[in-house]
């Protein structure tokens, strides 16, 4: 379906409100409170809320002087991923032999990964618990985390690869 015009997203107004208030819309995958990544589209619940409200007010079509300007599709296109980041794939546990700071994962289905420092630690990083393969993507830290040596990294069910600095 298309979101682009009213005309075109209003027949799917209480679709959009169950997927909304089900947090499946917008697709993520991450699990809020898990991380904290570049471009999260995740609604507040302020925000869930005034969607809703307007639905179930009959969803009227509000003036177009309002719309926010269109984001040219070269600027909606172009990528956080940081650049010279080495990969490790990790699908159990992996010792980090010497410090590294993490600059973004990429989920390869669902899963969870965290991190055990050397003084026991533990610091979640990603948990995806709805993946689908349509909306793969590398998440990016908005603030990299630095690892010292001896740090543990773990993952369930798919694996994540981390990338590193």
């Amino acid at each position: 379906m298309s979101l682009m015009t009213y005309e075109e997203a209003r027949p799917w107004a209480k679709a959009i409100r169950d997927e909304v208030a089900s947090r499946r819309m917008p697709p993520w995958g991450a699990v809020s409170g898990v991380g904290d990544f570049v471009g999260d589209p995740s609604l507040s619940t302020p925000e869930i809320d005034m969607l809703i409200a307007w639905i179930e007010g009959g969803a009227p079509e509000g003036d177009p002087v309002y719309l926010p300007h269109r984001v040219p599709d070269s600027l909606a296109r172009s990528s956080a991923i940081p650049q010279h980041a080495r990969e490790l794939t990790v699908t159990h546990a992996t010792l980090l032999q010497n410090s590294a700071t993490l600059v973004g994962l990429r989920p390869e289905g669902a899963s969870e990964a965290w991190a055990v420092l050397p003084d026991h630690s533990v610091r979640r990083l990603i948990w995806m618990r709805d993946y689908r393969k349509e909306w793969a993507r590398t998440f990016v830290l908005r603030e990299p985390e630095k690892f010292p040596a001896g740090t543990q990294i773990h993952a369930d069910g798919a694996g994540v690869v981390l990338l590193l600095r």
